[in-house]
């Protein structure tokens, strides 16, 4: 797997900084509004003052630092060494202290020893790797007993999609064990950059995911599907009056979440 990752990680370089100077991240309006958060994260964990939070795949740490914003201690991780350095970069300059390392995500006990109240991920995760039963593993040993496991995540329906194409043809299988590997010019953080996207990804399914997590020792508080994305991600959408983008022709959610416990 160690080629995959080198690719990836190489790529999300890339991608970081196109996505820093880019329009999706808006750079500008975070600085003064200091949240990147959407509903249905927030919804979900709710008062998070003086609680300890690991967030995952961070990228360069929005997400993370609008928790910060709202009272947690966050630790972020991400394979990306440029997405870490903006992260802290952003982190100092805008006076919201974290704490941010680089590291594969399936590699984090090794450079995390602390535990946490919290365990968050969002959008776009769990395609980068091959086996979610260390994902899930490592996540029970990074919380305390009674801690919260949360994800909110693209519809693994979604990635059934090649949107290399256009229009988008279903290629690929909603549980495929196989590597899927796409290339391709630009990014979706940046409608400006020219950079080449080289990805290794994987489909997973929503049983594999629960199942994962399951067997891990947490206990499943919810699951919820919802047909808005807070993001204009996929060709042929819509914005509601939620302010949330839906498919022309809703066929199938976009979105999952899943809030898990370990037991005390």
């Amino acid at each position: 797997m160690k080629e995959y990752f080198d690719v990836n990680r190489a790529t999300w370089n890339k991608k970081a900084i196109a996505h820093y100077e880019g329009d999706f991240y808006d750079r500008d309006a975070f600085a003064k509004a200091k949240n990147s958060l959407n509903s249905y994260e927030i919804k979900a964990l709710g008062d998070v003052t003086g609680k300890s939070m690991l967030h995952l795949q961070c990228h360069f740490g929005q997400d993370s630092l609008s928790w910060v914003h709202l009272g947690a201690n966050v630790t972020g991780i991400d394979i990306s060494d440029e997405a870490i350095e903006i992260a802290k970069n952003l982190s100092t300059n805008l006076n919201l202290p974290a704490n941010f390392i680089r590291c594969n995500v399936l590699d984090t006990s090794s450079y995390v020893n602390d535990t946490f109240d919290i365990v968050f991920t969002s959008y776009g995760v769990i395609g980068w790797l091959p086996d979610l039963k260390p994902w899930a593993q490592m996540i029970a040993q990074r919380l305390n007993k009674g801690g919260i496991f949360y994800i909110v995540e693209f519809h693994p329906i979604a990635w059934m999609f090649d949107y290399t194409t256009k229009p988008a043809i279903m290629k690929y299988h909603y549980s495929q064990q196989e590597v899927i590997y796409e290339e391709y010019k630009g990014t979706y953080g940046s409608s400006k950059s020219d950079m080449i996207s080289k990805e290794y990804g994987w489909n997973h399914s929503l049983s594999e995911v629960i199942q994962a997590l399951i067997n891990a020792g947490l206990t499943i508080d919810y699951f919820n599907e919802h047909d808005g994305s807070p993001y204009e991600v996929f060709p042929n959408m819509y914005k509601g009056n939620d302010e949330l983008f839906y498919l022309n022709e809703q066929l199938y959610p976009l979105i999952f979440e899943i809030k898990a416990v370990k037991p005390n």
